[in-house]
């Protein structure tokens, strides 16, 4: 999804700003560090693993909840209000979905590389 590449997007540039350049052991240059090269630096899931891991927690709370609430509304997408012109936004339960259906969700566990 568009809004995932601009989170991982955001989420290196940020890392390339802590980390700074790298020098290169060879060439004595300094250059910019590459997405896997993040990656190994900084051992934590991605943003878009934590949102979808929170996600999915949130959803399992406000299911128990059912009827009980006005969040259980806002998860099953039931509105008292008319529908604006254009297109339908997204549901939550549309982006539950999705997360559930995509076979690269991990739980927001990943495991680290050497280093």
């Amino acid at each position: 999804m568009r809004e995932e590449r601009r989170l991982r997007t955001f989420e290196n540039w940020m890392l390339r700003r802590i980390f700074g350049p790298k020098r290169d052991e060879v060439t004595g240059e300094w250059k910019k560090l590459h997405n896997e090269e993040l990656n190994d630096l900084y051992c934590s899931p991605s943003i878009v693993r934590v949102i979808k891991s929170r996600r999915m927690r949130w959803t399992g709370h406000v299911d128990r909840m059912r009827d009980r609430s006005g969040v259980y509304n806002v998860l099953v997408g039931k509105s008292e209000r008319k529908r604006p012109f254009g297109r339908p936004r997204l549901r939550w339960k549309y982006n539950i979905k999705m997360d559930l259906q995509n076979p690269g969700w991990e739980h927001g566990l990943v495991l680290c590389g050497p280093g």
